[in-house]
């Protein structure tokens, strides 16, 4: 899978793509992550990207000659010409739609993705219309520019790829995952130490020693009795996700016996 990151700070990726899991994947040739400088696409002795919005206001916009020619620069066609099943152009910008777990699975799934990081009051719109498939954004808050987000989508995305991270089911058990039939925790054996999340937040977990600095270990965890494990791992899961993020609960997988726990805890509080 390919990336390419259009930006202002190419140099700001340095760091963030020399260490852990994208380090190794771009060094296994599993991902390509190209930075491109907006600025090597000016004419002006000042190498100029911004201007002064019309209408008047604060601030500056980004200019779509520069936008538009480092795009075209990199083989990418207009919206019309383009097969978005295999290729997606993305504008990082404060009004974009949240960047989520499923919508990196989307961009998983395609050849390559184009990031476009805004900056200033944003990009001219006309490059929106033209060139880009959707806007993103990252949460719910202003960022200097668009580079963390596009590291964020990068690492996001890239990390579901076959091969990339060392155990093919860790994508799928964790917080947000989607399980597969392929992982799927066998009910006769000892359960994974991560789960399908069925979108609820991950449980709490625990490691040696069994006691630290006055806190114990949970003893289901330590007796063996793997149903009752199971059991204790999904109402943590649930416990986390009401007191963290109730609004997953909307559209979480939840049995009746889920529903009747978190009924309880509702009416305890």
């Amino acid at each position: 899978m390919r990336f390419d990151i259009i930006t202002i700070f190419p140099d700001f990726f340095t760091g963030i793509l020399g260490y852990g899991v994208v380090r190794r994947a771009i060094a296994q040739e599993r991902v390509q992550v190209s930075m491109h400088d907006l600025r090597e696409f000016t004419y002006d002795r000042h190498r100029t990207v911004d201007d002064r919005p019309f209408g008047g206001g604060e601030g500056m916009v980004l200019k779509p000659e520069p936008l538009a020619e480092a795009i075209e620069s990199l083989g990418i066609a207009a919206k019309p010409e383009r097969d978005t099943t295999k290729e997606s152009v993305i504008l990082l910008s404060a009004q974009g739609a949240r960047f989520t777990q499923p919508v990196a699975r989307e961009l998983s799934k395609l050849e390559r993705v184009t990031l476009i990081c805004g900056r200033y009051e944003g990009v001219d719109e006309r490059v929106n219309e033209l060139f880009c498939d959707r806007e993103l954004s990252i949460g719910d808050y202003v960022l200097s520019g668009g580079e963390l987000g596009a590291a964020v989508i990068v690492d996001a995305t890239m990390r579901l790829l076959p091969g990339v991270l060392g155990n093919e089911a860790s994508s799928a058990y964790e917080s947000f995952g989607v399980a597969d039939a392929e992982f799927a925790d066998d009910p006769d054996g000892p359960p994974r130490s991560t789960h399908g999340a069925g979108g609820l937040l991950d449980y709490p977990h625990y490691t040696r020693p069994a006691e630290f600095r006055g806190l114990a270990v949970p003893e289901v965890l330590a007796g063996g009795d793997h149903a009752a494990i199971r059991k204790w791992r999904r109402q943590k899961a649930l416990e986390k996700t009401l007191r963290n993020r109730p609004d997953l609960l909307e559209k979480a997988e939840l049995t009746k016996e889920d529903r009747k726990f978190l009924l309880n805890m509702n009416q305890s509080r």
